[in-house]
């Protein structure tokens, strides 16, 4: 696989990371991934909920494969604005108060405007707060310091803040020279930009897969419903294609491509899961079959749905997920060459 289609996954995947989109608040992102797709050469089209299907084609009509990424990520929503002004926000999606305290973030109101602020926890001075060590971080426990003068309700009514405003935290996206990709939101948008980085080398070297191939972008994965819907007729089989976990117990890092047998929910179709592994094998790639201890997937969601499909999950190999991730140009490579060696 070219060095090229590599780098581009990563120049898309900063793109992505760059624009805000917690579960419910993804139409910047959809619309991005539509204006991207056409320029590619495809024509994509929006799901009513939100998410972006597009056909990359294939000469079989029947026994097509679906590929599943999704564009959502974590977040939080205003709960309740505090008598001295500070907000106190429910997570969207599985963001954990122990690594979002001390970061940055926005609050979207539902009139546009909108402000910077800080995830604190509450009495956040050490030299005044003699419980700061002690006390346990929860959603209860931290808050939103909105970045404006304000020490009350009215004043954030005078800033037109309101409970059910959104919260994005910054993702504070790095690449180093050795390779690695550090950013919240590694999970999922690593990997719509791998789905992308695919859809264009199937456009440019001029390929056309044995089946035909779909790929849809999903915007509620990290709520548990992304991929509930929008199967389109003639598909048998759902490749999730989401971050790989990466930790005690399980042998994937961050430089390799991920193959899970079985989650939280359950183990992957067995037959799907070993025509994977042959493929990694026969392409001579560095990977791993690891089971996630605690995770679900597009994929899942698709047959808890009651669609009658086959379903696997692979992705780059990526470390402190839900936190500030870690994965690797080398995982990249190694996911893009599975997809190819899996489908054409």
């Amino acid at each position: 696989m070219k060095k090229s289609y590599v780098e581009y996954i990563v120049e898309e995947t900063q793109k992505l990371l760059a624009i805000d989109s917690p579960s419910g608040y993804t139409a910047n992102v959809a619309e991005y991934l539509m204006k991207e797709y056409r320029k590619l050469g495809y024509e994509p089209v929006q799901t009513v909920k939100g998410g972006v299907l597009v056909k990359l084609g294939g000469r079989k009509e029947q026994d097509a494969v679906l590929l599943e990424a999704h564009g959502d990520t974590l977040g939080a929503m205003v709960c309740e604005r505090k008598g001295n002004g500070r907000l106190k926000v429910t997570p969207l999606g599985g963001m954990n108060p122990n690594n979002a305290e001390a970061e940055n973030c926005r609050i979207i109101t539902k009139s546009g405007k909108i402000y910077t602020g800080t995830c604190q926890l509450a009495n956040a001075s050490i030299h005044v707060n003699r419980e700061y060590s002690d006390t346990k971080r929860s959603w209860d426990t931290v808050e939103i310091v909105v970045d404006e003068p304000v020490s009350s309700v009215e004043d954030l009514n005078c800033l037109g803040i309101h409970n059910g405003d959104v919260v994005c935290f910054d993702p504070r996206t790095t690449v180093t020279e050795s390779g690695y990709i550090k950013s919240r939101f590694l999970d999922d948008k690593l990997s719509v930009g791998i789905l992308l980085g695919y859809a264009k080398y199937l456009k440019k070297e001029k390929v056309t897969p044995e089946r035909c191939i779909y790929q849809h972008i999903t915007v509620y994965e990290e709520v548990g419903h992304g991929a509930s819907a929008t199967v389109p007729e003639g598909v048998t089989e759902i490749l999730s294609v989401d971050m790989g976990c990466v930790g005690d117990g399980l042998e994937c890092d961050e430089r390799m491509v991920s193959i899970c047998a079985k989650d939280s929910r359950g183990p992957y179709n067995y037959d799907v899961v070993s025509a994977l592994i042959r493929a990694a094998q026969e392409k001579k790639l560095n990977y791993a079959v690891d089971i996630y201890p605690s995770y679900g997937s597009d994929a899942e969601a698709a047959l808890a749905a009651g669609y009658d499909v086959r379903h696997g999950l692979i992705g780059p190999g990526v470390y402190a997920s839900h936190g500030y991730e870690r994965s690797h140009k080398d995982g990249v490579k190694n996911t893009l060459e599975l997809l190819q060696a899996y489908l054409g």
